[in-house]
């Protein structure tokens, strides 16, 4: 935090105020993804309910193993799309197989472990960027994908819009703690310190 503060005053004060943030922890990369599918599309509360129903179908654990063991219908019935079915089931048998070593995974370079969870179905940028902050706890993690972390941006600098170049501007200042300022902009999209977005700005109406 310290090192953050000083290459970013604003960020500083941001720090100051909301005091230590904790990161969540996923630490089993296959339940990692498997729950990451689950949730796709849908409320926190709806993903939570099915992700329940998911691990007690399971037997209380989700592997690879258990997975594999329900058929279709017995994963439609706890409220999963045919879709993400066979997403779940392919991963599972990725896993299974020894075709995806998840081990090997916690050894490769960031854009090398994105490359390789972006080749299953199911997985995108955003998706492999949360594992690489949540599951792998990678430190220099900024997803340019995430909403929130544009919100967090222009909330706190006060910019309308985010491009890509600005973006990679602040993601350079953040490293080699982008993970830990991505944690800081959530909780400033999120409303800890009452900023608004100037994205929301109404326009001025004119008098006629």
């Amino acid at each position: 935090m310290t090192y953050l503060g000083r290459r970013d005053k604003r960020l500083a004060e941001i720090i100051r105020t909301i005091g230590p943030v904790e990161r969540e922890s996923w630490p089993d990369l296959f339940t990692a993804l498997v729950s990451s599918i689950v949730s796709q599309q849908l409320s926190g509360k709806a993903a939570d309910t099915i992700w329940r129903r998911v691990q007690e179908r399971c037997g209380g654990e989700v592997t690879p193993r258990s997975l594999l063991a329900q058929d279709e219908a017995a994963l439609r019935g706890c409220g999963l799309s045919a879709r993400k079915v066979s997403y779940v089931r392919t991963i599972a048998r990725e896993v299974a197989s020894g075709a995806l070593d998840l081990a090997e995974l916690a050894t490769l370079p960031d854009d090398v472990v994105c490359e390789r969870l972006t080749a299953l179905p199911g997985i995108g940028r955003w998706t492999a960027e949360m594992v690489l902050i949540f599951s792998l706890q990678r430190p220099d993690v900024v997803s340019f994908g995430d909403l929130a972390i544009h919100r967090g941006l222009r909330m706190i600098y006060r910019h309308r819009a985010i491009d890509r170049q600005r973006f990679e501007r602040y993601r350079r200042r953040y490293a080699p703690y982008g993970s830990l300022a991505s944690l800081y902009l959530w909780a400033v999209a999120g409303g800890a310190c009452g900023l608004n977005d100037p994205a929301e700005r109404k326009p001025k109406s004119r008098r006629p």
